[in-house]
């Protein structure tokens, strides 16, 4: 499913106008870095940015390279930033407000004729789609299987509660209305169906590393395989929440030692509970990511 990449727990957002906090990101415990040309930059700003985040690219030295969240493509800057970052052999591009399977085989186009000119591998950029921003993009969300170069889905609920016009996207108690909840659950079915890997949004409040405990935890539990980071403090937290225990290692090696042994039987009994295939299946990708981990 999706990339090796994507052992990645912890995805950290950077702002691309500032050599300083890119440095410091680098630095951070953060499995991967996600170089931001959009939201966190200024309008006036964005053209020097992308000279910013070329010139951190050509000088990168480290394991993952660093991925880059480039503009809309119906903006005025998708195809910039593209020609400004490629040639800096970025791990990859997250393209934002995606509105159907149409955006990203057009930027797989992009992405091949910069590739070509830069003497790049060709494919070897690849793309995590942010498949809740747009009205459209909701309904488009379990069409991506096979799409080009795709090797995450996440989410978010600010730009699409802007959208269908929203005064906010939480209730009296602060937690995501019915709405949002509704996305967040179909990035991770469209993920799913896709075959790629689903990446948790943000936990606005960086100085909340309870809050964020509980919210990377139960996205865990959901099936998110990472999450998105805004601030080198929320790193450890995450890659904790993301890490399999010792114990549920150990079950899972039983698990799959139990199967083993026991080749052609559907069902068998482990400390009381029944199991059966996907029991197994969870297990080996249990075992699959610690072992991923354990080779860093």
């Amino acid at each position: 499913m999706g990339s090796e990449l994507f052992s990645a727990r912890s995805l950290l957002f950077v702002p691309g106008d500032s050599e300083r906090k890119m440095e410091k990101a680098a630095a951070s415990a953060a499995d991967m870095l996600l170089l931001d040309l959009e939201d966190a930059v200024a309008e006036p700003t964005k053209p020097a940015a992308r000279g910013l985040v070329r010139a951190f690219l050509d000088r990168w030295a480290g394991g993952n390279r660093p991925w880059v969240r480039i503009n809309a493509l119906d903006t005025e800057h998708a195809l910039p930033d593209l020609a400004a970052i490629v040639g800096g052999r970025p791990g990859g591009v997250m393209l934002p407000k995606v509105r159907s399977r149409g955006d990203i085989e057009r930027l797989d186009n992009y992405l091949t004729a910069l590739e070509a000119a830069s003497d790049i591998p060709l494919g070897s950029v690849r793309v995590i789609i942010v498949s809740t921003e747009t009205p459209e993009g909701l309904f488009a969300i379990g069409t991506y299987r096979d799409a080009p170069r795709l090797d995450a889905m996440t989410w978010g609920a600010e730009d699409i509660a802007t959208a269908v016009g929203a005064l906010d996207n939480r209730d009296d108690a602060g937690e995501y209305e019915h709405f949002y909840q509704m996305a967040r659950s179909l990035c991770l079915a469209g993920a799913a169906a896709a075959q790629v890997v689903p990446i948790e949004t943000i936990h606005g409040n960086f100085r909340d590393p309870e809050g964020l405990k509980r919210t990377a935890t139960l996205a865990r539990r959901a099936g998110f395989r990472g999450m998105l980071s805004i601030h080198p403090d929320q790193v450890d937290v995450i890659n904790a929440a993301f890490t399999p225990t010792a114990e549920e290692v150990a079950r899972a090696r039983r698990i799959v030692d139990l199967f083993a042994a026991n080749p052609g039987v559907g069902a068998l009994g482990l400390d009381g509970e029944m199991l059966d295939v996907p029991h197994l299946r969870r297990a080996q990708d249990t075992v699959a990511l610690a072992d991923r981990l354990a080779a860093k």
